[in-house]
């Protein structure tokens, strides 16, 4: 499914959708480029599973667990930029965390796929790599392209059409 999110707030708004859908146990695999959007519309998932704490990129810490304010799941916030494999990924102990609580890895693509078959991958786009060249024509506007490829079982029968919303 393909969705065309003209600012920050509609993209948080996503990530609000989103949450609905979202269970214990789930993994959202966040690609794009830098400022293209990915903690912004973690943000969104965060206030829509109702966590605690400010969502923030976890750039320098690798990961942030954030504790569920009430029955839901937590929800736990990874920035794998700087992981250079898959032993570095599984030395921060997921698996523990992957079936209380919801996992949203930044910059994982081509490593943590392999953390589970049933995962949905969310690439966002900024058009012209987000920088505004008005010599050349090109301006950012805001928008976001944001392609959502469900994988695995967990997924089969989900109508991703839901997260539409005003997008």
């Amino acid at each position: 499914m393909e969705l065309v999110l003209p600012s920050p707030e509609a993209t948080r708004a996503l990530g609000e959708r989103l949450a609905g859908l979202l269970r214990a146990g789930d993994l959202v695999l966040l690609h794009g480029g830098l400022g293209a959007g990915k903690t912004t519309l973690t943000q969104g998932i965060g206030a829509g599973l109702d966590v605690r704490g400010h969502v923030a990129s976890p750039t320098f810490i690798i990961a942030r667990t954030h504790r569920p304010r009430g029955g839901g799941p937590g929800l736990v916030h990874v920035d794998a930029y700087r992981l250079g494999s898959f032993d570095e990924l599984e030395a921060l102990d997921l698996d523990t965390s992957l079936e209380e609580s919801v996992t949203v890895v930044e910059w994982g693509e081509g490593l943590a796929e392999v953390l589970s078959e049933d995962r949905l991958e969310i690439a966002i786009a900024r058009p012209y790599g987000g920088m505004a060249d008005a010599s050349a024509g090109l301006v950012d506007d805001g928008a976001r392209h944001v392609t959502l490829t469900a994988h695995g079982p967990r997924w089969d029968g989900v109508d991703l059409s839901v997260l539409r919303g005003d997008a």
